[in-house]
């Protein structure tokens, strides 16, 4: 019966009647706030953004086929504009890793990592890359390696640059650890 009678009110407003799409936000006016409240989670953003979603509905609502549900339509446009609210309202952030990295060089806090060069060294080496992530470990591989520079590894991951940076900034510290616990597995079998 809600959908034959919404049905009715739509066909109404369609025809020219604007005050008939008064019952349709009166019925679902409840729903739609809790949809919205429940992701963007603030009382006002979840106000305009319910105020939003009729308005919308209201100027689209010749292009509902009424294949589902009026609810589920209108439902469907409330979850949109309520993640189009919180994607504009994230604020870009910068990681305290990304100004480290803008204020010192590549090799500035592991210069260990390039002095390494004979044979036994590369061997703690490469068991230590092999215990790190694959992205990590990936990084490592590329810019130590292969000589990759960040410019480089950014096309080849399709990764920001200072994505890159921050991630290889991250995985050298993975490395540096994975290297003093072998290291450190090495001398105790020694001693």
């Amino acid at each position: 019966m809600g959908t034959f009678t919404d049905q009715i009110y739509i066909d109404k407003v369609l025809q020219g009647d604007t005050n008939a799409f008064a019952y349709l936000i009166d019925k679902y006016k409840g729903m739609v706030y809790t949809i919205s409240i429940k992701i963007v989670k603030d009382h006002e953003d979840a106000e305009e953004i319910a105020q939003d979603s009729f308005l919308k509905a209201y100027q689209k609502l010749e292009t509902f086929k009424g294949e589902s549900k009026f609810s589920t339509w209108l439902y469907t446009i409330v979850y949109r504009n309520s993640i189009s609210k919180i994607r504009k309202k994230n604020i870009v952030t910068t990681d305290i890793d990304a100004f480290v990295l803008e204020n010192h060089t590549t090799d500035f806090e592991f210069p260990q990592i390039e002095a390494i060069k004979n044979g036994e060294q590369k061997k703690y080496v490469a068991k230590a890359i092999s215990n790190l992530k694959e992205m990590d470990a990936l990084l490592i591989t590329l810019f130590y390696l292969n000589e990759n520079s960040v410019e480089e590894i950014e096309q080849i991951t399709g990764l920001t640059k200072t994505n890159v940076k921050v991630k290889l900034f991250r995985a050298r510290k993975k490395l540096f650890n994975e290297l003093s616990l072998l290291l450190k597995d090495e001398l105790n079998m020694i001693v």
